[in-house]
């Protein structure tokens, strides 16, 4: 069955889960949502983090693909935590559709929707022990990292969903555009070798990529597939289970990450829904047409004449006082023209 654009953009007012906005998600903000699926879902308190926080696996479905997804294993990156609960409102919502119906009686579907809650609650990328858990699948040093090891290994799921969120310097490589969504298919060693596992996450994103285009043209990107030893979409990759990475990032005037949630919960619907309807997974051609991500945006460029003295600033994310806020930081000086800004000031036309 086809999702289409038009569907989700006249639904997802009704889909949205209203309770979470913004940038500053924590524990204490998702649990009473969690606790509201427990009649519709399967809900497990899977582990605790270094400070004793809890950490829940939500499960639905019956099918025989597995797949995984987590969110937040950065916790200053929520996006994908919102989009997630986005995902689980829709399958509650349109539980008669044709589509959900696909997905439950092929798939067996589980989220850890807050991997890092420590590193939430701080809004931190690492955890409470400053461990970034992107670069812990190896050594497993912290508890949160053992956590997802744990289902990993219990649950051997085919295809896992790692959501992240990027900074918002990056662009989309032969355009003037934000990178609002990217996509990776992790490598499994340093050769980057297009392996069979490599090829079925490709063919995902190109299917994701292809609904995306429809209602964001040439605002996504294609993530470095550069391998890193001890990453976790690397290792999972390379253990056989099928990795994509969705990395939610800037789109204009959007530095809550609300646009992008919606567009990040698009993607992991029609993924889920691609695995769950797909039988070869062989076509993933496309993939490398997907531009690169470029490093070439600031937040805020103050243009000078001739270009010989501007000045570029980026917003540095704090919570103080217990709010989240973004604070102007300056980053560059000098000749800045082959840099865009999301806002520029005295620009020459």
């Amino acid at each position: 069955m086809e999702i289409t654009i038009d569907f989700l953009e006249e639904n997802y007012s009704q889909i949205k889960e209203e309770s979470l906005f913004g940038r500053w998600i924590t524990i204490q903000d998702i649990l009473p949502i969690i606790k509201k699926l427990t009649n519709q879902f399967k809900v497990e308190e899977i582990g605790r983090s270094e400070e004793d926080r809890p950490i829940y696996k939500i499960s639905i479905g019956s099918g025989e693909k597995r797949i995984l997804t987590w969110s937040q294993m950065h916790g200053n990156e929520s996006t994908g935590t919102k989009a997630l609960f986005d995902f689980l409102n829709c399958i509650i919502i349109f539980k008669n559709s044709e589509f959900v119906k696909t997905i439950l009686a092929n798939c067996t579907l589980e989220f850890i929707p807050m991997l890092n809650p420590d590193g939430a609650e701080a809004y931190t990328r690492v955890n409470a022990n400053t461990i970034d858990l992107n670069r812990d699948a190896v050594a497993l040093k912290a508890k949160e990292s053992k956590v997802l090891r744990n289902v990993l290994n219990k649950f051997n799921p085919h295809f896992c969903f790692n959501l992240h969120d990027q900074r918002t310097i990056f662009g989309v490589e032969g355009t003037k555009n934000p990178a609002s969504i990217s996509f990776l298919a992790p490598s499994e060693e340093e050769t980057r070798k297009i392996t069979d596992g490599r090829i079925a996450t490709m063919n995902i994103i190109v299917a994701m990529n292809n609904l995306l285009q429809q209602v964001i043209p040439n605002h996504i990107g294609r993530y470095t597939d550069e391998f890193y030893p001890t990453a976790t979409g690397d290792n999972f990759q390379k253990l056989g289970h099928n990795t994509i990475l969705i990395e939610a990032g800037h789109f204009p005037e959007d530095y809550d990450r609300e646009e992008v949630r919606k567009f990040n919960f698009y993607a992991l619907l029609k993924g889920i829904l691609h695995i769950s309807e797909e039988k070869s997974f062989k076509e993933y051609q496309e993939y490398f047409a997907i531009p690169n991500n470029i490093k070439n945006f600031y937040d805020v460029i103050h243009r000078s004449e001739n270009n010989q003295k501007d000045i570029a600033f980026q917003y540095e994310e704090k919570v103080e006082s217990g709010k989240f806020a973004l604070f102007l930081k300056k980053e560059n000086e000098g000749n800045l023209s082959e840099y865009l800004a999301h806002k520029e000031f005295n620009k020459r036309e």
